[in-house]
């Protein structure tokens, strides 16, 4: 039986996103990163201080990966681009579907060999029109093809296992990877199909002890699975949509939610005021940090 605890977290920031997505955290700064997707936002967010900064971005864009101290990778619609930390200033360094400009990036994550695996999904959500992308040293490879929209991606601690979903579909999908390299090493089965329960899987992380955390995007929860996929825990949420969760804090002990509003009526947001903030869930919890990109 699922465990069901009431929202005991509470808001990081109430700046509201159309579509708060790709939360990640750099311990050397005690940084929280994540985007407005949409609204061509780079969200940051200083623990320790509370200071708040919004960098425009040229593009819609929704994945960061820490590089080094003065650089980060993120992923757009036009691509792969290394980010000046200071300066914001954008350098083109891959391109991924470059020959469709009708689709833009969506969920990705570091694997623990310091490659990128990217999700890309049509701009209107189109069947099947996105695909799961392998990024290592500057080479993108396509890994997984005819997705709708890609979430989920995650990796076991030690790097053998990957987990992904197509939200329209809603199974959680469990592939072995080569833990030295980050590419698929077999095929993918399905470990969680959800298909029959009310809002679809989203954004997930990974814990230290292999528990799969999915934001549960239309149902107001985020969900604990066991790795024999199992859903042991829910969370409630005071907002529909969550999108996705990240390790937050020093010791990895905390876990933020990113959320949205997209879609929703006046009425619909009326009622959920906290739609498209960044929250804290609550729960202490026993997380990892999303490794740096290897260039």
């Amino acid at each position: 039986m699922t465990d069901i605890h009431d929202f005991q977290g509470n808001i990081l920031c109430n700046t509201s996103s159309v579509l708060g997505e790709g939360p990640t955290y750099d311990p050397d700064t005690d940084t929280v990163w994540w985007f407005n997707i949409l609204g061509k936002e780079l969200h940051e967010l200083h623990l320790p201080t509370g200071k708040k900064q919004v960098h425009e971005l040229p593009m819609m864009a929704s994945v960061l990966a820490r590089v080094d101290a003065e650089r980060q990778m993120i992923a757009t619609e036009e691509g792969l681009f290394l980010r000046d930390i200071a300066s914001g200033e954008l350098s083109f360094y891959a391109a991924i579907e470059a020959d469709k400009p009708e689709n833009r990036s969506n969920d990705g994550r570091t694997h623990v060999s310091g490659s990128l695996w990217i999700g890309t999904m049509g701009k209107r959500a189109e069947m099947q029109a996105g695909a799961i992308y392998h990024v290592a040293g500057g080479k993108v490879t396509k890994i997984f093809d005819q997705i709708s929209i890609p979430n989920s991606i995650c990796f076991s601690p030690d790097g053998t296992i990957g987990y992904f979903t197509d939200t329209r579909v809603s199974q959680l999908m469990r592939v072995l990877v080569d833990p030295e390299t980050g590419l698929p090493a077999g095929e993918p089965i399905v470990m969680v199909d959800s298909m029959e329960d009310p809002g679809g899987l989203d954004g997930s992380v990974c814990d230290a002890d292999g528990y799969i955390w999915n934001a549960r995007w239309g149902s107001g929860f985020v969900d604990k699975y066991s790795p024999d996929g199992l859903r042991i825990e829910r969370y409630r949420v005071p907002a529909m949509q969550p999108s996705c969760p990240a390790f937050i804090g020093k010791n990895a002990d905390r876990l933020a939610v990113t959320t949205a509003w997209e879609g929703l009526d006046d009425e619909a947001r009326s009622m959920q005021p906290q739609a498209g903030a960044l929250l804290e869930l609550g729960p202490t919890v026993r997380g990892v940090f999303d490794p740096p990109y290897k260039l």
